[in-house]
Parts: C-alpha cells; sequence; structure tokens
C-alpha cells in the first residue's frame, strides 16, 4: 500500500449521530486512518461526516470534496469539521467524477439514489478500463440486495468477470479487512 492510497466513502447525508449507521461509518473511517490510508468523502453530513470523523479522531487525513451545487440546494451547509482538506467544485458531476477518479478503492455504506450514482459510475469506469481497476466494496444487506436482484434481472447482459468487479460484505470491519488485502 502507498502511504498516499485514497479511499472514497460514499453513503447517505441522512444517519446522524446515534444510528448504527453512523456509528458503522465511524468506525470504518477509523479503520482505514489507522491503516494509514487517507479518507476521501463527498464532505458533508451523515456517512460523510461519521468516516471523516472517525479518520480524524484515529489520527488520519481526511479530503471533503464539495460542491457549489449541493450547498446552495441547502442553505447553511458547510463541510463538516472533521474535513482536513477541502477540495470545492461547481457541480456534482465534477466532484462525482474527482471522488470516483482519483481513489483508489470506494467503499459504499448505506445510501440513496446519489450513492447508488456513485456506485454505478465506479463500476462502469472500472469494468470500461477508462479508470485502473480498484476494489469497490458495498456494505450491507441492502447493497446485496440490489446487486443479486440487479444481476438476475441483466441475465447475461453482465458478463461474469464484471459482476465479478464489486464485492458485497456485511460489515465496515469486513471492508476495511478488504481494501487492506487488495491494495
Amino acid at each position: 500500500m502507498s502511504v498516499a492510497s485514497v479511499v472514497a466513502v460514499f453513503g447517505a447525508s441522512s444517519p446522524r449521530e446515534g444510528t448504527a449507521t453512523y456509528a458503522e461509518a465511524r468506525e470504518l473511517g477509523a479503520l482505514l486512518a489507522q491503516s494509514g490510508y487517507i479518507v476521501a468523502t463527498g464532505g458533508y453530513r451523515g456517512v460523510m461526516e461519521a468516516s471523516s470523523r472517525g479518520a480524524s479522531e484515529a489520527g488520519g487525513h481526511v479530503i471533503g470534496v464539495t460542491c457549489e451545487r449541493i450547498e446552495a440546494l441547502v442553505p447553511g451547509l458547510r463541510p463538516n469539521r472533521w474535513v482536513a482538506e477541502e477540495i470545492r467544485f461547481r457541480d456534482l458531476r465534477e466532484r462525482l467524477s474527482h471522488l470516483v477518479i482519483e481513489s483508489q478503492a470506494a467503499i459504499a455504506m448505506p445510501g440513496g439514489i446519489g450513492t447508488l450514482s456513485e456506485i454505478a459510475l465506479t463500476w462502469s469506469l472500472i469494468q470500461t478500463a477508462e479508470i485502473p481497476s480498484k476494489p469497490l466494496i458495498l456494505v450491507g444487506q441492502n447493497w446485496q440486495q440490489v446487486v443479486s436482484v440487479f444481476l438476475q434481472q441483466a441475465g447475461d447482459h453482465v458478463r461474469e468477470r464484471d459482476s465479478g468487479l464489486l464485492r458485497t460484505v456485511d460489515t465496515a470491519a469486513e471492508a476495511a479487512t478488504l481494501v487492506v488485502e487488495c491494495l
């Protein structure tokens, strides 16, 4: 592993401190930082805040990739306080592209439409070799079910080697272990 390896953490903005998802994302950030990785997130609330917090509290470096468009839609929204380095873009496309392209691994915690788009873009760019292959790890039963249903419905439209480009695990601890094994 390179000391400068960046792991992007994707996930919902809704989880708050005291929820299971927040606690697990915080644990993930800590585990990644303890293993020497830089944690990069979208920089705001929820999973982004929790994983940033865990990484920062463990002595790691946290990059928050933010964007003017989101802040214009949500008055008062600012990067979370655990972001050590902010990389700012004008719009969501640029923000997403940066997170996907500049990371050496990506982990998706529970999330919604935004998280699904992050997974899909990462998977597609790896599949087409537009970006180097990297670990793409989805955490939780929800993603396992989503991927299972998608692959069943897609049938032979998704090659076996392409379905193998992503991994699903039950816990954040398993995701952190898998990153260490793969990088």
